[in-house]
């Protein structure tokens, strides 16, 4: 049976948890048909516990690690706060409070053109006050899971992988695009 090293082609199935000081909260799942899957020591974003965890298990091996919020996705940035004029959400002269509302998570770009993800803090009479770290920033988090596939990675799956490097999934039930992340290191093991 094949075992985890790098080089690998691994599927792993997994509960992602917030610990918090009341217990564990999960925040995201894998399903068994769709794994996360990586190239071990190859694909870019992994978080290092994660990787020190399931090194070396094999398929069927359960691993459980907790990490902490510098290791996983960061401290929770204030530069990534940021107040914006409220016209720049106007669609045809007009601002919607059902879509732009405390809590929202909106598709955004930046200067550079690349679309991030932010989350309404606030919403006043001029501004509109997102955050743009990703949801778990400045979070301790738990991976709980199991190992489904280990086999050797093809020639294609070795190659780097291009794009942002920050792990699609994200672990928030995000569909990556960076998450608002600013230096789009970070990601949650994923691939």
């Amino acid at each position: 049976m094949e075992t985890i090293k790098p080089g690998k082609y691994v599927e792993l199935g997994y509960d992602l948890y917030e610990v918090t000081p009341d217990g564990d909260k999960l925040v995201h799942q894998t399903s068994a048909d769709d794994p996360e899957k990586i190239v071990f020591g190859v694909t870019p974003g992994v978080i290092v516990p994660l990787e020190h965890a399931i090194d070396g298990l094999k398929p069927g091996d359960s691993f459980d690690v907790k990490v902490s919020a510098d290791e996983a996705f960061g401290p929770h940035d204030p530069e990534q706060v940021a107040t914006l004029p409220r016209d720049i959400f106007e669609v045809d002269g007009k601002f919607d409070p059902e879509v732009i509302k405390k809590g929202a998570v909106l598709p955004m770009m930046t200067q550079d053109g690349f679309r991030i993800n932010g989350v309404v803090v606030d919403v006043t009479d001029t501004d509109v006050v997102m955050d743009f770290n990703h949801p778990l920033a400045g979070k301790d988090v738990r991976f709980k899971g199991k190992i489904t596939v280990v086999r050797d990675a093809t020639p294609e799956e070795l190659k780097p992988q291009s794009g942002c490097g920050c792990g699609e999934g994200c672990g928030c039930g995000d569909s990556c695009d960076c998450s608002g992340e600013s230096k789009c290191s970070e990601g949650c093991g994923c691939n």
